[in-house]
């Protein structure tokens, strides 16, 4: 079993094993062959794996009937790392907007840590949905991310899918991984970068600071992304934008952003916290920090989500309000552009 990264790319595959077959191996369909090499596990789970493509041998998926060889290097490819730590299920509150015996679309208020970590190991969603799908098989096995194949801030708001069985947390897990998503955000964001925009740029850990993010806009490390966006509403010393995502990095849009000089709004890991534009008359910079107060977290909110049902085939689509801090924020910048002379 490999070692993983302390932190989850949303849309990223995961190892959990890898094996090479020996060279005397006779032909042996691969679901046979792994299910006497794995512990805890079974047939079914291993056939689910394979049919959402997560089964590699020599670099290339295999379906659950694909005759073992001589020499095979097998890996087994999840949308969640390895067991880290046990769970315990928690009665807590949560928003679910659609529920089928495939999935169900959670809609994550701020503030909620989506899965247990290092000092956030209780309150988290994941504990929240060991409690809500406590029947579920896959709620049982004891992992410390059940169902996730894609994560948001703590302080982001909006939508999640999470997966009820193995089949459909394979499936979701590689169409995130293909890119075959459709995910949205709404930002408000210091200053107009221009009514639309390509962002593409490596994230990885930042040098520095490794709890933070960093660009490596010439390849030298981090992995691949790319952030679109569009202007929706320009208010004067900040925008409201919606960013659209072909990659899921961590902290990709509040990084990016800040990469291109237009921090996301009381961003305090990347530098949206400050006054960063506008005049420094009193009565403005009191209106800024009256801002702050309203919305004090980084202005993000998952407003969009599209994919492919795992069992039906149909694409199917969600969208979230803006909470309420977010709505309030942007109503108070309005505002004070209509009377910018009475401030």
């Amino acid at each position: 079993m490999s070692k993983t990264d302390d932190h989850i790319d949303n849309g990223e595959l995961f190892e959990h094993y890898r094996i090479e077959a020996d060279a005397r191996q006779k032909a042996l369909r691969i679901d046979k062959f792994l299910v006497n090499r794995i512990d805890n596990t079974s047939r079914t789970r291993i056939q689910n794996a394979a049919l959402a493509g997560n089964i590699i041998v020599n670099d290339q998926p295999v379906k659950p009937n694909y005759k073992v060889k001589p020499g095979d290097i097998i890996q087994i490819l999840l949308a969640h790392p390895p067991r880290e730590t046990e769970i315990l299920p928690e009665n807590l509150p949560l928003d679910i907007l659609y529920e089928d015996d495939s999935l169900l679309i959670v809609n994550k208020e701020a503030g909620m840590v989506v899965h247990p970590g290092v000092g956030n190991y209780t309150a988290t969603l994941v504990n929240a949905l060991m409690y809500h799908l406590r029947d579920i098989p896959l709620f049982k096995t004891g992992e410390l991310r059940p169902g996730l194949v894609h994560r948001i801030d703590k302080n982001t708001s909006g939508l999640l899918v999470i997966a009820k069985t193995e089949y459909a947390l394979n499936n979701l897990g590689r169409q995130f991984y293909e890119h075959n998503t459709g995910r949205k955000y709404t930002a408000v964001v210091w200053g107009n970068p221009g009514d639309s925009g390509t962002v593409t740029g490596n994230i990885g850990r930042n040098p520095r600071n490794r709890k933070l993010m960093y660009v490596f806009p010439d390849g030298s490390d981090g992995k691949p992304a790319v952030t679109h966006y569009r202007l929706i509403e320009d208010l004067s010393y900040v925008s409201l934008i919606e960013c659209e995502l072909e990659t899921g990095r961590t902290h990709q849009i509040r990084v990016h952003m800040s990469y291109l000089k237009h921090p996301l709004f009381n961003d305090p890991d990347y530098g949206g916290d400050k006054i960063l534009r506008g005049t420094t008359f009193t009565k403005y910079q009191q209106f800024v920090r009256n801002c702050f107060n309203i919305m004090p977290r980084q202005a993000l909110h998952a407003r969009y989500l599209s994919f492919i049902h795992p069992v039906s085939g149909k694409r199917m689509e969600f969208e979230s309000k803006l909470p309420d801090d977010m709505s309030q924020l942007i109503e108070k910048w309005r505002n004070y552009i209509a009377g910018r002379g009475k401030l």
